[in-house]
């Protein structure tokens, strides 16, 4: 309970950040950007980055602890994300597997709690009902809130959670949203969430990957680092 409350006045203090119209640049990167430009981002106003680590429960990404090590030296608050496969694996099996390889977080102020990256893979919604993708998402969050002490962030676009979880808001007070839409403006959110806490707004990054937005000023960020 101690932590759903606490995570109701992260989203009250960044809904007030967000209507003042703070944002924080950051972006997020993968193998598939095998040069990336850590400190230039920093010195561009960037002040986070989301790593990939895992997929589903037999792939680390190959590049991660290269990429951690340069977020870290470059002074970046960085997390790692998970990208699901909710056909192979349960949602538990995916959270360990994650954790165990390079998906913590600690109370550093540094580490962003792990985010789960939710959208199409080999088929739309992996052959699960809604219902079955809600209760496989609440499997790998509990796993990992169980662990940490922290619900993972949920990366998703609004079509594919609206197909896959029938527009589910059992997650509004608890996980912390990534939305994904590559516009002008997050547009309407989905999930019953009041807002999005980070926005990836364009899937190209001067610096490397795609472009997301922290919904707040630094402190605020620093507050979802820290816990």
């Amino acid at each position: 309970m101690f932590y759903r409350f606490a995570f109701l006045a992260l989203l009250s203090s960044t809904a007030l950040m967000g209507t003042a119209h703070a944002e924080v640049s950051g972006f997020d990167i993968s193998h598939y950007q095998p040069n990336v430009d850590f400190k230039g981002a920093y010195s561009s106003g960037a002040r986070f980055v989301i790593i990939k680590a895992t997929e589903g429960t037999g792939y680390i990404d190959p590049k991660f602890s290269e990429h951690y090590t340069g977020a870290t030296n470059a002074g970046l608050i960085r997390g790692g994300y998970h990208f699901a496969r909710p056909s192979s694996g349960s949602g538990a099996a995916q959270a360990t597997y994650f954790l165990a390889h390079g998906g913590g977080w600690s109370a550093d102020g540094k580490t962003l709690p792990g985010m789960l990256d939710l959208e199409s893979g080999s088929s739309q919604c992996y052959g699960l009902s809604a219902s079955a993708m809600v209760s496989w998402i609440r499997d790998f969050s509990n796993t990992y809130r169980d662990k940490t002490g922290r619900y993972p962030m949920l990366y998703t676009n609004p079509s594919w959670w609206m197909a896959c979880t029938g527009n589910s808001n059992a997650f509004v007070s608890t996980n912390p949203l990534v939305l994904a839409r590559y516009a002008d403006s997050p547009g309407t959110i989905p999930g019953g969430w009041p807002y999005q806490t980070i926005w990836q707004y364009a899937d190209k990054y001067a610096y490397g990957g795609d472009g997301d937005k922290f919904n707040g000023n630094e402190a605020g960020l620093e507050k979802l680092a820290s816990g």
